[in-house]
């Protein structure tokens, strides 16, 4: 079929955008992004202009640039070019009218101080903060798992390998060359697999599927190390969940104590597997158990399998900002879906 020419082309496809719905509008709608800005302006201030130079673009701006980042996956340059061209993204940044747009080194900038800033745990209570404001609480239970972060590989000689085993670099590396060697993230096997790089752990409430607790790893940390720490004393139920790597006959009896409602999957070992009661129980687990397989799924969806940065603090950073990210975008989803908070 032959194009139709039309004077009202634009509107008719902003029509047709909005029947299919933006995503951004609701992000818009439902999110204080201000109040966001003024969380990280608190904690890592704007630098000084008493030198002179170009005065900096505001934070409530810069936040937003760096929530569209993570939630479409998009490396520096990939972001600036879409904020160039994607009138989606322009909208929701308030910036149809404007030809002042943070270009790549810019956006790395600004996500570096705060990263250095260590901000990005504000941020994420932040976020936490809007949902509770919005009615959205922790509730029904918490499920806790963890999830590998695959880091670029790096390809050391052996001694220098060694080296950084040992938590130090080797002396002849250069500024320049230790700039871009990630001596944090470390190897381990999983399904027989190796995989380099760090872990995100998290707790998500079994209601509404929303991060709650989050901590950053290298790879190599056992998931039970942390599980005490991820625990959310603010759900209102004492309901726990874990599969069966975190099982542990006293972990569970010290949770049990302190009166936690336990739900960790059992395993079998080499020389004895598990009894037919057992098994039930592990089935029954596994079905509120796979929520959290849903929100890693949608972490996935954002690139949050795989990190671009190096090192541990930027790492974090990013992760925490992925974290928050994807709450805000179930924050949007919840609303416009009608759930209800309670």
């Amino acid at each position: 079929m032959k194009p139709r020419i039309s004077l009202f082309a634009e509107q008719e496809r902003e029509d047709r955008r909005a029947k299919l719905g933006d995503p951004l509008v609701g992000l818009a709608e439902h999110v204080d992004f201000e109040a966001l800005a003024g969380s990280i302006d608190a904690a890592a201030p704007r630098p000084s202009r008493a030198k002179g130079g170009r005065p900096p673009y505001p934070t409530v701006l810069m936040i937003k640039i760096l929530v569209l980042q993570q939630l479409y996956n998009l490396a520096d340059d990939a972001l600036e070019y879409q904020l160039l061209d994607r009138r989606s993204f322009l909208r929701f940044l308030d910036l149809t009218e404007s030809s002042s747009i943070p270009d790549a080194k810019t956006i790395w900038l600004f996500r570096d101080r705060l990263a250095q800033a260590g901000v990005g745990n504000q941020v994420f209570e932040q976020v936490q903060q809007q949902l509770l404001s919005q009615g959205y609480l922790a509730r029904c239970g918490q499920i806790v798992d963890a999830s590998l972060v695959q880091a670029p590989i790096q390809r050391n000689k052996r001694e220098e390998a060694e080296t950084v085993k040992e938590g130090t670099m080797p002396l002849g590396w250069k500024p320049h060359k230790r700039a871009q060697k990630d001596v944090d993230a470390k190897w381990t096997k999983k399904h027989g697999k190796n995989h380099f790089g760090y872990k995100l752990h998290a707790s998500v409430d079994k209601r509404c599927k929303l991060i709650r607790k989050i901590a950053i790893t290298h790879a190599a940390v056992a998931d039970t190390t942390v599980f005490e720490e991820l625990l959310d004393l603010s759900n209102t139920s004492r309901d726990v969940y874990a599969d069966r790597g975190y099982p542990s006959i006293e972990r569970e009896a010290r949770l049990k104590q302190a009166g936690w409602r336990v739900h960790i999957q059992r395993r079998g070992h080499a020389t004895k597997g598990i009894s037919e009661t057992q098994k039930r129980r592990n089935r029954a687990i596994a079905i509120p158990r796979a929520r959290v397989e849903h929100v890693f799924g949608a972490l996935a969806q954002m690139g949050g399998k795989l990190v671009r940065c190096l090192g541990i603090v930027r790492t974090t950073f990013v992760l925490q900002l992925k974290a928050a990210s994807y709450n805000l975008k179930r924050l949007v989803f919840l609303k416009e879906r009608g759930l209800a908070p309670f």
